[in-house]
């Protein structure tokens, strides 16, 4: 029989669903995919389930309800100063990971190149191939996962059609400066170039770190498509619902690949976002404050441990350099061995790398229950034979509330 397509073939199972699998296998806490492993706010549900029954359950409208697409302008206003027309420049998705997928379609031609930073999230590279497109690749080396501005300037070309930038970016919580984005912004009027920015973790943003949309910045408004999660920003990720901001033009083309991949999103969760999104001040400074404590514990305890941490300033994550362990083996099978045998699962940074990468870093969630992270470190720290002592301290003491 003829092949199917060689690179869907060539990719594999996600690293995502491996190492969760996995952790399910053994009993693992996983501290791998990053999700909450508890529910969002009460009042977002209760709209979501009361909605189901007010007899608006068939098709909606293609680019998203104007509830939701009203709420996102809004929000657009609220946090940046940036003003959105929600009918003609904000398209609902089935999730980030579709959005992203549909800005790339609507965009990119074969034979056109984009620029992509590493590490990076694993749809990327993937989609850009499968649409024909070119990638160059720059990258951010640890510890301080600066941007090396000669390598990004040296990676913009003719043949250059986008940017995708992340941020705050996954796996390695490094929230882009001001200072970046205007160097960043510089190049895409130098080389005529759009940007698809994925800004998913939007309000998880820690240490007095500011997160600046890219669109934000002089001159940026109608080259760039930036993309929010309500699952980020709710703690509601099995909702996949994502939403674009996009110049009319370029929001038009978006959603005709929306069309193309799933045509709409269910609207009891569109209008149950909305609500979300009109949520007083408050709501968004706990989200970050309550991520960060728990940021603070695991980092602490991984570090009696034995880890070296890295900084994170935004998402979901924190990066673990285990060297000091003495563990014999890469990042691929040290994740497997603590999953296997410490009972706790974490993710090879390396597979946020399409080709040679560091192999002694691992990306742990911390967006966690309480009682769930202390249980991971007091499991690590008996493995590595780690008085616990050391390792686990008290919610309230790493928090800095006694």
């Amino acid at each position: 029989m003829k092949s199917p397509n060689h690179l869907l073939d060539a990719i594999g199972t996600t690293i995502f669903t491996v190492m969760s699998a996995l952790a399910a296998q053994h009993g693992a806490i996983n501290l791998g995919q990053g999700f909450p492993d508890t529910d969002g706010p009460q009042d977002v549900i209760d709209a979501a389930a009361d909605a189901l029954r007010d007899g608006r359950n068939q098709y909606p409208p293609l680019t998203g309800v104007l509830e939701l697409r009203e709420a996102v302008a809004v929000a657009n206003r609220r946090f940046y100063g940036i003003e959105v027309d929600p009918a003609s420049e904000i398209v609902v998705t089935s999730g980030a990971t579709e959005a992203i997928t549909a800005c790339l379609m609507a965009l990119l031609n074969p034979g056109d190149e984009v620029v992509l930073i590493e590490p990076l999230y694993d749809t990327y590279l993937p989609v850009a191939q499968l649409l024909g497109a070119t990638a160059k690749l720059v990258r951010l080396n640890p510890p301080d996962w600066a941007l090396p501005r000669a390598e990004l300037a040296a990676a913009f070309g003719p043949k250059t059609k986008l940017l995708l930038l992340n941020s705050p970016m996954n796996p390695t919580g490094k929230v882009f400066s001001a200072d970046e984005l205007d160097f960043i912004a510089s190049l895409l009027i130098k080389h005529d170039v759009y940007a698809v920015c994925d800004e998913v973790y939007e309000h998880l943003i820690f240490d007095g770190a500011r997160h600046i949309p890219l669109m934000s910045l002089p001159n940026m408004r109608d080259r760039c498509a930036r993309i929010g999660s309500a699952g980020k920003t709710f703690s509601l990720t099995g909702w996949k619902i994502g939403y674009v901001t996009a110049p009319a033009r370029l929001a038009t083309l978006i959603a005709r690949a929306h069309q193309n991949l799933t045509f709409t999103t269910p609207p009891n969760l569109q209008r149950a976002v909305a609500l979300g999104l009109t949520k007083d001040d408050a709501y968004f400074a706990a989200l970050s404050t309550d991520l960060a404590a728990k940021r603070d514990f695991l980092a602490e305890g991984l570090r009696g441990i034995g880890f070296i941490v890295l900084p994170s300033a935004g998402s979901y994550f924190i990066t673990a350099d285990f060297t000091p362990l003495g563990f014999d083996g890469d990042d691929t099978a040290f994740c497997r061995h603590i999953t296997e045998h410490a009972g706790v699962a974490a993710i090879p940074v390396s597979a946020f790398y399409p080709g040679t990468a560091p192999r002694h870093y691992a990306r742990f969630a911390f967006c966690k229950r309480e009682a769930v992270l202390q249980e991971a470190i007091s499991r690590l720290a008996a493995h590595f034979r780690v008085d616990p002592a050391r390792a686990v301290m008290t919610f309230s003491r790493s928090c800095g509330l006694e």
